[in-house]
This record gives C-alpha cells, sequence and structure tokens, in this order.
C-alpha cells in the first residue's frame, strides 16, 4: 500500500509569549521570556511562585460566556488555537467531508483545575456531595477534541492521546498515520494544558522538578546552562491541521511543510528520570529518521525537549551527537521552552510550530538565558544561544519526552 503524503496547511498557538501564531513567533525570535509571579492564587507558602501563565486572555473574548462555563481552561485554550488553526487553513467547512475530517488531541493531565476545585469544594462543606454536574465533562482530558468536532461537525476519528509530555507529539503522529492511510483527508491536531494551579504547582515542587529561582523570573528557564535548576511550567495550547497532499492541492491550499514522519520509543527505565545514557531518545530519533526517509546529515534543525533540568539536557544531547555523529555540530539546536516554559501535554505541539515557522521564516529561534557553560555539554554543538540565527531550514525535527519513559518525535520538509 502506498501511503499518501501529508501536509501542514494551518497553525494556531495560545502561548505565555503570544495569543497567536504571529505574535508566538515575535515572541520566539525576539527571545522574550513569558516566565513572570503567579497571578492565579496566593504563592506564599510555595516553593516556586512563577511560571509561564498567558497574558491578557479572557475566554469570553473568543467563547460564548455560558459555553466557556462549561469548560476547564484547558479546553479553552484547544478551541481557540484550533479556530485560529482552521481558519488560517482557510477550510471552507460548506464543502468539506465532514465524515473525513477528525480531531486528535493531546493533553498530559486535562482538567486539573477542575478536579481541584470541586475536590476542595467538597472538603470545605459539611460532607453533603454536592458537585457541578459539568464536573465530569469539564475534567475528562478528551474533551477537548470533543468539542472542537462540535462545534465544527468534524465526524472523523476523534479522541485524545495521552502520555505526559509527550501527549501532543503522538497525537500528531496519530494523526499524520490517519491521513497516509486513507483514513482522513484532514485532521485538526494538537495539545492544550493549563496545569499552573495549586495541585499542579504543589505536586512538581513535591518532585524537586520544578526551577525555585523566584528572585529572577525571566531568567529561571535555562536549558543546557550550568546553573540550571529544573523547569518552568508554563500553560497554552498549540493545533496545526494536516491534510492529504493532493487534498491541499486541490483546493489551492497554502502548505507549510511537510510532514514526513514520527518516531516514537520507550525508555523503560524509571517513573520521572530519564535514562542517563539516552537510550531511548536515541531510539526515537532514530524511529523518526527512518519512518520518514530521510538520512541524519539532511537534518538542518532539532528542537529539543531541553526542559531545563540536570540530567534530561545532557541526555538528550548525548543522543544527539550518537544518532548524528559529527554532523550534530551543523546542526541548529535549541530549546524553545526557554521562552515558553514546559506546557506539559501541549509542548509537543507548540514546539512543532515553532520548527515549521523557522523553516518558513528562515531563522532559528534562540536558546535563551545561557551564560554558564556546562562541562558535560559538547562544547562544539551549536545550541542557538541567546539570539536567533539566520539558517535555511529544509529539514526540522521536534523532540518531546514525559514521564513514564514516553518519548515521541516528529519531521518536517520544506516543499521544493
Amino acid at each position: 500500500m502506498e501511503l499518501k503524503r501529508v501536509v501542514v496547511t494551518g497553525l494556531g498557538a495560545l502561548t505565555p509569549i503570544g495569543n497567536t501564531k504571529d505574535e508566538f513567533w515575535e515572541g520566539l525570535i525576539s527571545g522574550k521570556s513569558g516566565a513572570a509571579p503567579i497571578t492565579y492564587y496566593d504563592t506564599e507558602k510555595f516553593k516556586t511562585n512563577f511560571a509561564c501563565e498567558l497574558k491578557n486572555f479572557n475566554a469570553t473574548d473568543f467563547l460564548d460566556r455560558k459555553e466557556a462555563r462549561k469548560m476547564d481552561r484547558f479546553a479553552q485554550y484547544a478551541m481557540v488555537a484550533a479556530d485560529e488553526a482552521i481558519l488560517d487553513a482557510k477550510l471552507d467547512l460548506e464543502k468539506v467531508n465532514k465524515l473525513r475530517v477528525g480531531v486528535i488531541w493531546g493533553a498530559g493531565i486535562g482538567g486539573l483545575e477542575t478536579f481541584q476545585d470541586e475536590v476542595l469544594n467538597f472538603a470545605s462543606g459539611d460532607g453533603t456531595p454536592r458537585f457541578n454536574p459539568f464536573f465530569i465533562p469539564k475534567m475528562i482530558a478528551d474533551i477537548a477534541p470533543a468539542n472542537i468536532s462540535i462545534k465544527h461537525g468534524f465526524m472523523g476519528p476523534n479522541y485524545t492521546t495521552v502520555s505526559a509530555c509527550a501527549s501532543s507529539a503522538n497525537a500528531m503522529f496519530d494523526a499524520l498515520n490517519s491521513i497516509r492511510l486513507g483514513h482522513c483527508d484532514v485532521v485538526v491536531t494538537g495539545g492544550s494544558e493549563a496545569a499552573v494551579t495549586i495541585a499542579g504547582m504543589g505536586g512538581f515542587n513535591a518532585m524537586h522538578a520544578l526551577s525555585t529561582r523566584n528572585e529572577s523570573p525571566e531568567t529561571a528557564s535555562r536549558p543546557f546552562d550550568g546553573t540550571r535548576d529544573g523547569f518552568v511550567l508554563g500553560e497554552g495550547a498549540g493545533a496545526l491541521v494536516l491534510e492529504e497532499y493532493e487534498h491541499a492541492k486541490a483546493r489551492g491550499a497554502r502548505i507549510y511543510a511537510e510532514f514526513l514522519g514520527g518516531g516514537l520509543s520507550s525508555d523503560a527505565y524509571h517513573m520521572t528520570a530519564p535514562h542517563p545514557d539516552g537510550i531511548g531518545v536515541i531510539a526515537v530519533m532514530h524511529n523518526c529518521l527512518e519512518n520518514a526517509g530521510i538520512k541524519p546529515e539532511e537534518v538542518d534543525h532539532i528542537n529539543t525537549h531541553g526542559t531545563s533540568t540536570p540530567l534530561g539536557d545532557v541526555a538528550e544531547l548525548k543522543a544527539i551527537s550518537e544518532v548524528f555523529g559529527s554532523h550534530a555540530k551543523n546542526i541548529n539546536i535549541n530549546s524553545t521552552k526557554s521562552m515558553t516554559g514546559h506546557l506539559l501535554g501541549a509542548a509537543g505541539a507548540i514546539e512543532a510550530i515553532s520548527v515549521i515557522l523557522a523553516m518558513e521564516n528562515g531563522i532559528v529561534p534562540p536558546t535563551i538565558n545561557h551564560t554558564t557553560a556546562d562541562e558535560n555539554i559538547d562544547p562544539e554543538l551549536n545550541l542557538t544561544l541567546n539570539n536567533a540565527q539566520k539558517r535555511d531550514v529544509k529539514v526540522a525535527m521536534s523532540n518531546t519526552f514525559g514521564f513514564g519513559g514516553h518519548n515521541a518525535c516528529v519531521l518536517f520538509k520544506k516543499l521544493d
């Protein structure tokens, strides 16, 4: 069976450094930090009192007030980003065969704030189980793609992938294969997360996973830096419209890039720590290259998982050197988490959008906040430190890894 070609025809981004695709890109190339003191709750007793929240976002600017109240923030974010991507793709919703349009979405946690608030309300009461009738529909992770499909009438495959921080990369790979295999003409895919909550921050603090650089939040996310002390939690959503190539060409769609392939693997090592030798990461990049039919020396740019954790950054860069050999030093490597923070289940989608826009614009966004070299990192690697770099990017890869050892990798190519 001959696999169908898949292209990207629409993008939508709702991030801590910009509430649209274009604002997100401007934030990236200017090296903007999205980290700031948390505004959602009192952080006085927390080890970390900052995060990468959305700025100037009001759900009712985009959604009907009554409908917005029925959604957790992660689902609101999904709706807004998906709507931007669908509009960007210029899909004619009256002509498209909606039986062949799917929505495959990623969320690592889902409605955490809804769950937290309902349980806290119950605990503060008299023991009578008075729960909001929308508690369950607001909380479940699969409600985001459900809401997108209900709004637009998309009747193709509809579900959520959950693989911690790899969730939206998994969703994109599933979406790619749905079109490759002929099951769909179009799939809206991506991911969203809204874990900047009492439970989210408290839980990650208890794991010693978060940076505690409270005196300087904007410099706290510092991938590859010798003084990094943990990741910065972010929130938001990224959405991509994927389309079968001939379908896109027939309607005269703008094509951002071709989605050539992806790869998956497992560390099979530890609940939260990466394998120190990067075995699973090596495997996932090899799998991705093979699936895409691309040679290592053809890759120009890699947006790493690069969370700013002491162990993870080193393991990933060692894996890149192992997979790409001497070519590794010719690749523009970066971590856009230095600006957006870590969007958990939305990270893969947001970072895929970054590499696609890097190809379109011929600029690789920087890894900001680097001041101190890490002796465990090869100094010959080009980590695109502190300033964006011009580069004709023809092939780009994005890595996304999740707690539990879930590894996902996606690869895009500029059309000739």
